[in-house]
């Protein structure tokens, strides 16, 4: 970029592993800040979340930790704490996911931080929350998944709950503290003064689930599991083609009648029983297993450019090697190359005057960088 990136200046030190912590520490690198991430000195127990690996590392830890430093410490000896909060003195920002109350033990908790720093911005990522009689408790995202509820959504009706494929309690509590962090830097502007931030996964899980609880208050009734499908919207699902699954999405009274036309039956649109959205969804049996016999009739190229010419919502159920090909996908540059790896990672999902902030450098080898900030090498145990 031929610009300075937005958080460019900014120091930050990450005490973190596994995916939520280092994605936060992501977020903020790919924005600029400079990312000291800790490690002890066997190193963030992503780095051997594989198979597979690339170059000895998993790619879970290559895809999180790019555009990073790594530095190893033995937090158990009180000269590598010591060395740590000299650097935490001259930091804009903390990150820590560790287990709760580990740091407060050797003097790292946010009022002892905050004392020696009074601008710094101390964020902890947690399972459960900063409070509360769970809060002391590990988790991990399949735990907090079940925990909150989000099972009991996801999967088939007749089929037990399942768990959501992607971790998105992890990462987008990553997400949440990223921006809880450039929040408090902001404020900082004002007010001279850092805070504390706190986000947990079990939090986030929460936060993605405004509508769903919402619909569970008004009605009473917990909410049944759709396949592909929407318990307040007809017609918003999947259906079977004559060769693979198309999703269509006619939201509206508008969208609806196009798609009736598009499928050749606009007398479904002039039906009563299918004057409203609410009325489809109580008639949506019937609608929706004419609606499937049609589409059973041609393949999902057919459907396809019928529906987009009609200006309806819709797209093929892709594969990841099909998302990855797609000229949309390679037209917005967001897979990226990982300097000096065969691999490509998810670049930042923000342009800034039309331009990604680019990868610019892979994730460190474990203590990559202690001869840069005066440690022994990560081969040694890293006391001074």
């Amino acid at each position: 970029m031929s610009q300075a990136l937005p958080l460019a200046g900014i120091r930050v030190i990450e005490l973190c592993q596994n995916l939520a912590g280092p994605f936060a520490g992501q977020i903020l690198a790919s924005l600029g800040a400079e990312v000291l991430k800790i490690e002890r000195p066997e190193g963030d127990d992503a780095r051997g979340w594989g198979p597979p690996f690339v170059d000895g590392t998993a790619t879970a830890f290559l895809a999180l930790n790019h555009d990073k430093h790594s530095v190893t410490l033995d937090l158990k000896d009180a000269r590598c704490v010591d060395w740590l909060k000299a650097r935490i003195a001259g930091a804009d920002v903390l990150l820590q996911n560790l287990q709760p109350g580990a740091l407060d033990e050797i003097g790292l908790d946010a009022a002892t931080l905050r004392a020696l720093n009074p601008r710094l911005v101390y964020c902890a990522l947690g399972a459960y929350g900063h409070r509360g009689p769970m809060a002391a408790m590990p988790g991990y995202e399949p735990i907090v998944q079940a925990f909150a509820g989000l099972w009991s959504l996801n999967g088939e009706q007749d089929r037990p709950p399942a768990r959501i494929g992607v971790p998105l309690l992890d990462l987008g509590s990553g997400l949440w503290a990223a921006l809880g962090c450039v929040a408090a830097l902001h404020r900082r502007q004002a007010t001279g003064a850092g805070g504390t931030v706190d986000t947990s996964l079990l939090e986030t899980a929460l936060a993605w689930l405004p509508v769903t609880l919402a619909h569970f208050q008004a009605s009473g009734e917990p909410p049944p599991r759709h396949r592909s499908g929407s318990a307040a919207l007809v017609v918003f699902q999947s259906f079977a083609t004559a060769d693979a699954e198309v999703v269509v999405a006619a939201a509206n009274d508008r969208l609806f009648a196009r798609l009736c036309s598009a499928l050749g039956h606009s007398e479904w649109a002039q039906d009563p029983r299918h004057a409203s959205n609410a009325l489809r969804v109580q008639h949506k049996d019937a609608l929706l297993g004419a609606m499937k016999a049609v589409f059973r009739g041609e393949c999902s190229a057919h459907w396809l450019a019928r529906l987009q010419a009609a200006g309806i919502p819709c797209a093929p159920v892709n594969d990841l090697a099909a998302m990855a090909q797609s000229a949309q996908v390679q037209a917005l540059d967001l897979l990226q190359p990982l300097p000096g790896a065969e691999l490509q990672v998810v670049g930042l999902p923000l342009a800034f005057d039309g331009v990604r902030p680019p990868v610019r450098a892979k994730a460190p080898a474990l203590g990559e960088h202690n001869p840069l900030y005066g440690l022994p090498p990560a081969t040694a145990r890293p006391s001074l």
